[in-house]
């Protein structure tokens, strides 16, 4: 970095990367006034130039060869916004290597190789910045690193993927199934074609991850996270959920145990009277508790290229303001120790109160016989429904919430009950908040 001015070099030009390019390109004169620096787009790697976008790319060099950026001695920042595992894991390893900052928004690359990732920015001295990888433009991450530096974080929940979080909404507000929200948040862009990741749980589990080493300052295991999906839910859930005074959501839960963390990702229901229960449609939103500062709460967009693109800025603006008082020695920007490790809870060590949903056949005994298999267990029912019986298929809904109860407990009394020849279909399972 030379008086004052920054170069930058961005892989890979979708949305999220086109973003980052309009920021740096139309918002010059504002992060100058802020930073007292010069940010410059110098070169952007893209193997596909035929798309159309509304940039103007004079006096910046556009290159198909993402190892030509990484080797330019005059970029200062490398933006890795190409996503996926591979290539943007060499292309960060190379860029690191090389000694040159990196920002990136890959959420899974930074939960599952983050260890790898780190020690390597480590043993460069270098910085490796992930903002826009958790909450798209909402600062959750400087948040926690900054904002929140003086507290223990006790517990965050989040509502961490805006296509569960839009179709959960459309199902609880207009009475849609879940196959029908769905179709309309891939027709409306909120979901992809292949919608695993975000429906399954999967991608929310990679942003608590980073969420959990941030609170812990370690490297957590990806693999070691409970993980449930929403594609169960039905329109008579969510129903029923509303008759009891409560909301679905996915929410990513991080909880410091004595007996460890408690790191899990799955649909819950929560209270009305809750602000998460109030968040929709694509938003998300992140409640953090620290020992001194008690309850906080993050919210805004958690996807898109304006948001994203604003989160990638303000890591390059913080690396360069460091880059400035080092005088050009690079520093590590290190929030979480590659050499740390954190134990999570085992699931079944859990207590939660839960929600329950059988379809059985009409049949005398059917509620007792579900009842004693759950006492026998020690888990007691606080609330129950039962609907009328079913004319065309001769079987009824029994909804259940229970009192606290041990993972282990319910799952043996749900396997047991699942087996009763009057059950139509295996019983579902949802935790209360």
């Amino acid at each position: 970095m030379n008086d004052h001015e920054v170069n930058v070099g961005i892989l890979g030009l979708g949305t999220v990367g086109t973003g980052v390019a309009k920021i740096l390109l139309t918002q010059s004169g504002l992060l100058k006034t802020r930073s007292d620096l010069n940010f410059k787009l110098k070169a952007i790697a893209e193997i596909n130039w035929n798309v159309k976008r509304d940039l103007n790319l004079d006096g910046i060099q556009c290159l198909t060869d993402a190892k030509q950026l990484i080797a330019d001695p005059e970029i200062d920042i490398v933006v890795e916004t190409i996503g996926g595992y591979e290539p943007a894991f060499s292309f960060i390893s190379e860029a690191l290597c090389n000694r040159k900052h990196v920002v990136t928004a890959n959420k899974a690359l930074i939960a599952t190789r983050g260890r790898e990732l780190f020690k390597i920015a480590k043993e460069n001295g270098v910085g490796l910045l992930f903002e826009a990888s958790v909450g798209g433009g909402i600062p959750i991450i400087k948040g926690l690193r900054e904002g929140l530096v003086a507290n223990k974080i006790e517990s965050i929940y989040g509502i961490l993927n805006g296509t569960s979080n839009y179709i959960l909404t459309r199902m609880h507000q207009d009475g849609l199934e879940f196959e029908e929200a769905l179709k309309e948040a891939q027709v409306k862009g909120f979901a992809e074609a292949d919608p695993t990741l975000d429906v399954g749980g999967g991608d929310a589990a990679h942003k608590l991850t980073i969420l959990g080493s941030l609170a812990t300052s370690s490297t957590l295991d990806f693999d070691s996270l409970y993980v449930e999906g929403i594609t169960p839910i039905t329109k008579l859930d969510i129903n029923f959920a509303k008759s009891f005074g409560f909301t679905i959501k996915l929410l990513a839960i991080f909880r410091a145990l004595e007996n460890g963390l408690d790191l899990r990702v799955h649909p819950t229901l929560i209270p009305n009277t809750h602000l998460l229960a109030a968040v929709n449609n694509e938003l998300n939103a992140i409640f953090v508790k620290g020992d001194f500062v008690g309850n906080t709460m993050f919210y805004g967009p958690g996807a898109g290229e304006r948001p994203t693109g604003s989160a990638i800025v303000s890591d390059i603006v913080d690396l360069s303001k460091g880059l400035l008082l080092k005088e050009g020695e690079p520093s590590s920007y290190l929030s979480i120790d590659p050499e740390r490790r954190m134990e999570l809870a085992p699931i079944n060590a859990i207590k939660n109160r839960f929600y329950l949903r059988f379809f059985t056949y009409d049949k005398p005994g059917v509620l007792s016989k579900i009842s004693g298999i759950l006492g026998e267990r020690g888990i007691s029912i606080s609330s129950m429904v039962q609907l009328e019986t079913h004319e065309k298929d001769n079987y009824v809904p029994i909804v259940l919430l229970t009192h606290k109860a041990s993972e282990e407990a319910m799952e043996e009394a749900l396997r047991e009950i699942d087996q009763f020849d009057f059950v139509k279909d295996k019983g579902l399972r949802l935790r209360l908040f």
